[in-house]
């Protein structure tokens, strides 16, 4: 079976084109979002999972949630992953849908993980220097993580970069070994 998220791309690279045509995309941000989050619903995933109900009631009770929040197209993509038993997939269109959109407005997703909360200011330096490395707006996603002991370990897409203690030690710890 293809990773969901093999399956997911042709939806949203197609979702995306048609965000941008009608100049919606943030509608369809915001459409996509509401969308997975209704289908991670536990009732609702027992729904879509269950093979001895159809799948246009299935993507019924999808729409009724959303009634009156989502366009003519949406319902239409909502109809269409039903009966291509795909609207597991929700969660994983609006995230590369989100990706594109990213990407289209010069953004990048940065994740920051921190030993200990960071400042307002602390953050705006870390974004602002971000920034001008890449070359792109930053949007951060930032947690904590008390593991990492101090530091900070950003991730843009496939590169990382880690400043923490703990990655530090563990340098340490192999070039010891050698």
């Amino acid at each position: 079976m293809a990773e969901p998220t093999t399956v997911a791309r042709p939806y949203a690279e197609a979702i995306f084109r048609l965000a941008q045509e009608s100049g919606s995309l943030a509608k369809w941000s915001e459409m996509l979002a509401d969308l997975a989050k209704v289908a991670s619903d536990p009732r609702i995933r027992a729904a879509m999972n269950d093979p001895n109900l159809p799948t246009a009631k299935v993507a019924g009770m999808l729409l009724a949630v959303l009634a009156g929040r989502l366009s003519a197209d949406a319902d239409n993509v909502v109809r269409v992953l039903a009966e291509n038993r795909r609207l597991e997939l929700l969660a994983e269109i609006a995230s590369q849908f989100e990706a594109l959109k990213y990407e289209d407005e010069g953004i990048v997703q940065a994740e920051i993980v921190s030993a200990f909360p960071l400042d307002q200011a602390q953050l705006q330096t870390l974004v602002a220097h971000l920034e001008s490395n890449t070359g792109k707006r930053v949007k951060p996603l930032v947690s904590t993580d008390s593991e990492l002991i101090a530091g900070v370990r950003v991730t843009i897409g496939d590169k990382v970069i880690d400043g923490t203690a703990r990655a530090q030690l563990e340098a340490l710890a192999a070039a010891l070994k050698r």
